[in-house]
């Protein structure tokens, strides 16, 4: 995708109606578009008497503009009584507003007014103008608006979902005709889910052409009041199977998952399967949540910036959106998740560094609300951060207590939750309807048809794959009682990352810098902190804040204190989230598998991962938790393709098999049938 947005400033025609200079075409957006709206594309779609009674219906639209389809179909939705649990609506918007440009639209237009309070809850819950996906939830999370921001030709493939209806409402043919290619027709059929409808007020002859080659039968009904016919469509069930077929609707025997970990990956999952209606037996070996790395009491987040805008940044860009708005529906149930947004300050090594991060910054275009430069003046002035250099502004960033997270997200699961404390479970078997949870001695703990593994490095003991590594990493932090910041004097009131980083003061008047990254071979007994390691924190306090260089230098390490944990990381420090493979298949399949694709690879029914979060828990939780959650039901995936290819578990096991290293005999011996 695209890695800046080319976006749609708000213009008026004669009329005062809503316009794109662009396409030299009006919005539509009056009060009697709110009537065309429901001909075109819910009758269109015969909608809302397709939704009824299901459990879940999805909605793709090209061309979101001022949002009123999504809005009309809201409404629709909110006044069916026999409306689907969940609704999700997925539009694809290559020139999307700003929220002040939104808000500008939708004062001229009056909203429509019967649509007014839905629209400004869309206002307020709209995202910063940055390529991807943005995931929006209304509705306490029954209506969920999946914004994809950039061109439909490129965001098509890399959508993973299964569509009930498909909305196209671009600009004309005439004026934007990319959007009505039958290469994108293909794209959509590719989408379709069995008896998926379609509507459009276009009834271009080419356009229709490429419906039809791409499997969809057509018809005409009748245009919006004296506008020519519309075009509606149906993708026929198939006779033969699909290679490919789109996710269909999950269709589990029960709603009862196992979740094994009760840290920040753990408790995220619970929440979100919870969200929809799951129930959840939670296992951990410790005596509560948030007893492993997930214990220690801060931790910073902030994405990962990149010219090229790499896996890593767009992931991490995603990761960082999503936790700012699950913590935000958090806070608004009545859970604080403790989230401290005082911004974040990354600096580089030297004047080299910053000339790169500034050329970053220039080449991506993002909003300076998402990431700017900051001199060093400034920082010194503003934040007391007295950097050598300047460096990027993150002012979404911040800090987080993990275990304020934890209980959050099991507050707001509540009764869905039952918490197993204090309960190792030693081995998963699989049986006909699903898993069970084993102890040591073979006695059945829990079953269920899902169970998600998210016990960081111990995962590899249950899963016991061949091409699944993680590895320990030593972190160890500093913490600096008031006395020793007294000493130092001034204290950044925001987060400082670079060679090391800082927090800000805590509520009880500590801070804290660091942090290790070493090899950890220790598996069990005590994490001492080390005061060697103690004066390695000072160092890197010097070298983020050279004018406490001398006063840092002063501080004896074995009189501090700190925090000490063991981080768990893949081979390529991305995490290991999704469906688990089934290797002993793929072993016995690895010659007709030896150009295989993760689409290919075979799967355990019902066993998922988040694991090997590393140093970015706070980034990968709740969009890993997003993710496994919309696998487990067949929802629309809240991240593209190719990034949630990056971190599937299975993507070690498909390099062996192409590199023709995986034998016909190299078969696990865990998990086994029951």
């Amino acid at each position: 995708m695209s890695r800046s947005l080319d976006l749609a400033e708000p213009a008026f025609s004669a009329s005062g109606l809503p316009y794109s200079p662009r396409y030299d075409e009006a919005y539509h957006g009056n009060e009697d578009s709110l009537e065309r709206a429901r001909h075109i594309f819910l009758a269109g779609n015969g909608l809302p008497q397709a939704w009824g009674g299901r459990d879940q219906f999805v909605i793709v639209e090209a061309g979101f503009g001022l949002g009123l389809n999504f809005l009309a179909t809201w409404q629709a939705w909110r006044d069916d009584p026999k409306r689907c649990r969940r609704l999700h609506f997925v539009s694809i918007e290559k020139h999307p507003l700003t929220s002040e440009g939104l808000a500008a639209m939708h004062a001229c237009i009056g909203a429509p007014a019967a649509l007014a309070p839905l629209a400004a809850e869309l206002r307020a819950a709209w995202p910063l103008a940055l390529p991807g996906l943005h995931r929006l939830e209304f509705e306490g999370g029954a209506v969920v608006l999946t914004l994809a921001f950039g061109d439909i030709d490129a965001v098509l493939p890399r959508l993973v979902l299964g569509a009930d209806a498909f909305y196209l409402d671009g600009f004309s043919p005439a004026r934007n005709p990319d959007m009505w290619q039958p290469p994108l027709m293909k794209r959509l059929a590719r989408l379709a889910r069995p008896e998926a409808t379609l509507a459009t007020h276009v009834a271009d002859i080419a356009f229709q052409r490429g419906l039809q080659a791409a499997g969809f039968a057509l018809s005409s009904a009748p245009g919006y009041g004296s506008e020519p016919p519309m075009t509606v469509a149906r993708f026929p069930a198939m006779r033969g199977t699909r290679r490919q077929p789109p996710p269909s609707a999950a269709a589990w025997p029960e709603r009862h998952a196992i979740v094994i970990g009760a840290g920040l990956a753990g408790c995220a999952v619970t929440e979100r399967l919870a969200a929809r209606g799951w129930r959840v037996t939670l296992f951990d070996a410790h005596d509560g949540p948030a007893q492993l790395t997930s214990a220690h009491r801060a931790a910073a987040m902030h994405p990962h910036l990149s010219s090229d805008d790499s896996i890593l940044s767009r992931l991490s860009r995603a990761g960082n959106l999503q936790a700012l708005r699950t913590w935000a529906g958090l806070a608004a149930a009545g859970h604080a998740p403790g989230w401290q947004g005082c911004g974040v300050l990354q600096t580089g090594a030297g004047v080299e560094d910053a000339d790169i991060q500034q050329a970053a910054l220039a080449a991506l275009g993002f909003p300076q609300a998402f990431a700017r430069w900051m001199s060093a003046e400034e920082a010194a002035s503003r934040h007391g951060a007295p950097v050598p250099h300047g460096g990027l502004w993150f002012g979404q960033g911040g800090w987080a207590p993990p275990p304020e997270i934890c209980r959050a997200q099991l507050a707001r699961a509540g009764a869905a939750v039952t918490a197993r404390y204090g309960s190792r479970v030693a081995r998963l078997a699989r049986v006909a309807d699903g898993w069970q949870a084993l102890d040591e001695v073979g006695m059945v703990m829990a079953a269920a048809p899902v169970v998600v593994v998210a016990n960081a490095y111990e995962a590899l003991r249950l899963l016991a794959l061949r091409h699944m590594t993680i590895d320990r990493v030593r972190g160890q932090l500093t913490t600096l009682a008031p006395a020793e910041l007294a000493r130092l004097g001034e204290w950044p009131d925001c987060v400082v990352t670079g060679t090391g980083y800082l927090l800000p003061r805590a509520a009880d008047g500590t801070a804290r810098i660091g942090s290790s990254y070493e090899p950890d071979a220790q598996e069990s007994g005590a994490l001492d902190a080390r005061p060697a390691v103690h004066a390695e924190n000072l160092a890197r306090l010097a070298a983020l804040l050279p004018a406490l260089a001398g006063t840092a230098a002063s501080l004896d390490p074995a009189m501090l204190s700190g925090y000490v944990g063991v981080r768990s990381v893949s081979h390529n420090r991305l995490p290991l989230i999704g469906r688990v493979a089934d290797e002993a298949r793929a072993a016995r399949d690895a010659a007709a598998l030896s150009g295989a694709r993760l689409r290919d690879i075979p799967r355990l029914p019902g066993l998922y991962a988040a694991l090997a979060y590393g140093s970015r828990g706070l980034t990968w939780a709740a969009l890993g938790a997003e993710l496994l959650a919309s696998q487990i039901e067949g929802e629309p995936l809240p991240l593209e393709l190719e990034l949630a290819e990056a971190i599937d578990p299975a993507r070690l096991l498909v390099r062996a098999l192409r590199q023709g290293t995986v034998a016909g005999g190299d078969v696990p011996a865990e998990p086994v049938p029951g």
